[in-house]
Parts: structure tokens; sequence; C-alpha cells
């Protein structure tokens, strides 16, 4: 039987929150092996002079467990 475990991550982007979300699995990968999928719990961005510098996400990423 496989397990799977979850992991919460934050991440961010300069250029979008599907980049962030990229940024997530590409960060995680370097750790883990066999990531399954991403669940964005939540997403916000920083905002300086009126314009958004920095996207959010705080994800959670579920790998596969080695048995």
């Amino acid at each position: 039987m496989s397990m799977l475990k979850v992991i919460e991550v934050l991440a961010e982007s300069d250029t979008g929150w599907e980049d962030a979300a990229q940024n997530a699995v590409s960060q995680a990968s370097n750790s883990v092996r066999e990531v399954k999928s991403i669940y964005i719990k939540n997403h916000d961005a920083k905002v300086e002079g009126g314009k958004i510098v920095k996207y959010r996400v705080n994800a959670k990423i579920s790998f596969l467990l080695e048995e």
C-alpha cells in the first residue's frame, strides 16, 4: 500500500502566483522525491508604491513515502 506525506510550504515569485506555485514544487523536489500534488491553501501579494512586487502562495505538497 502506498502512503503519501503532506508538507506545508511558503513560496514567492516576482511574476505571478502560478510561478510562485512552480517555485514551491521545484524547491520541494530538491528535498523530497516523488512529489505527487500541490494544493494552494492561500495566496497573497506584497504591494509597494501601488504595484504588486511579490506574489506569495501557502501550499500543501504531497509526496510518496518510500517503502
